[in-house]
């Protein structure tokens, strides 16, 4: 058994925790404001080996015996291996959202040289809660807002990067990520059960009907998955193209006819992938003899 933890949970009490029981672990590490460990690995030179169209991994090793770069102090026992993960994908979403934050800053701080320091203060402190926002703004010795281009720059760095920190040293580091994914795809099913598929509040008062809305909640999670796997897109996407399919039933003096929709591309493709058929457009009911 491996056991997998978000950056939440990594710490190094809980990671002496879990090896007390033999097994073990694989933790993510946050990289912007991570630990001496963390940063000595990411100070390893290396070259990253590409493992998939979206993802190129790079092995880091750290003296197990010093706990100054990053080993825990007990001659090799728990050794540590990093494994850096590199999304090209998401480091160009990362520079996006970057780029707006900033244009979106320097709107907040154009003509603030003429502000008073009360006024200035003010915006600085409003920003407290925006971490985002917060983290490219530096000040000057007289009290002036810049943008902060070192800030961009160490960010530049870390655009589609995360660090999976391990204590096996048979995993490889494709195993590792695909574990790190695992824990991932387990937190997206419970967003879904959650939302799409109204998991909770549950409003039963039998006690058997209880365990029947949660079975029923997981199935439709299932579904979820093999509409996915088999259209190669998300469920938020598969569902808004299909709920632009309609049906209505015409009610006239000659009989009922039940009319649909004309299929869009993007339906056509849907069907396709789930094999199944396309439905007939026109349903007459007719009761006319």
């Amino acid at each position: 058994m491996v056991w997998v933890a978000d950056r939440g949970f990594a710490t190094a009490t809980n990671r002496a925790y879990l090896t007390k029981g033999g097994g073990p672990y694989i933790h993510a590490e946050k990289l912007r404001h991570t630990n001496t460990e963390a940063r000595a690995a990411l100070a390893r030179a290396g070259r990253y080996k590409t493992v998939a169209g979206n993802l190129r991994l790079k092995e880091v090793h750290v003296n197990p015996n010093d706990p100054a770069t990053g080993g825990d102090g007990d001659g090799g026992m728990r050794a540590q291996r990093f494994v850096i993960a590199h999304n090209p994908e998401q480091a160009d979403r990362d520079e996006a959202v970057r780029a707006n934050l900033v244009k979106h800053l320097e709107g907040l701080i154009a003509g603030s040289d003429d502000w008073t320091a009360r006024k200035r203060d003010e915006l600085v402190g409003s920003l407290k809660a925006k971490p985002g926002l917060r983290r490219y703004l530096r000040r000057t010795a007289s009290g002036l807002l810049r943008i902060d281009q070192g800030a961009i720059k160490t960010e530049a760095h870390l655009d589609g990067k995360w660090l999976l920190r391990t204590c096996d040293p048979t995993l490889s580091p494709e195993d590792l990520a695909a574990a790190y994914k695992q824990l991932l795809a387990v937190e997206r099913g419970w967003r879904d059960m959650k939302g799409h598929l109204g998991l909770r509040p549950v409003f039963h008062h039998r006690e058997d009907r209880i365990p029947a809305h949660v079975q029923l909640c997981w199935l439709a999670l299932l579904l979820i998955r093999v509409v996915e796997n088999a259209t190669g897109d998300t469920w938020r996407n598969v569902r808004h193209e299909l709920d632009r399919l309609h049906l209505v039933t015409l009610a006239t003096g000659a009989g009922t006819v039940a009319q649909r929709t004309a299929l869009t591309a993007g339906h056509k493709n849907i069907l396709a992938a789930l094999d199944l058929p396309e439905p007939r457009r026109y349903h007459d009911f007719s009761t006319t003899t």
